[in-house]
């Protein structure tokens, strides 16, 4: 399987299970509950199958920078979180750097 389409469902699974975490209410409701569980075990076990191909950094790089920003807005679409100006700054940083970080991977 390709690498960075491991990385990509890891991650997928990891931002769900950390939106899924504010939903739980401190764990205290089943179901969002499991969705952590299942999301956070899916998301270690596929990024450790992204690293057997990719290198360390770039994989953690990639996954914390697009989990970041996928956090902040799935928050802000599900939770009514605040956007501002500087948040939006701050994720147009961070895609550029994963796009760089990326592109030297496959270069390489």
């Amino acid at each position: 399987m390709n690498p960075f389409l491991t990385l990509a469902v890891a991650i997928g699974a990891e931002i769900s299970a950390t939106l899924a975490l504010k939903a739980a209410d401190g764990l205290t409701k089943p179901g969002p509950t499991l969705v952590v569980v299942l999301g956070y075990g899916t998301a270690l076990w596929l990024m450790s199958t992204s690293m057997d191909m990719l290198p360390i950094g770039v994989v953690y790089a990639i996954w914390a920078g697009v989990g970041m920003v996928g956090a902040a807005l799935g928050g802000a679409l599900l939770f009514g979180e605040v956007v501002n100006v500087a948040m939006i700054a701050g994720i147009a940083i961070i895609a550029c750097g994963i796009a760089v970080l990326a592109a030297a991977q496959v270069q390489h």
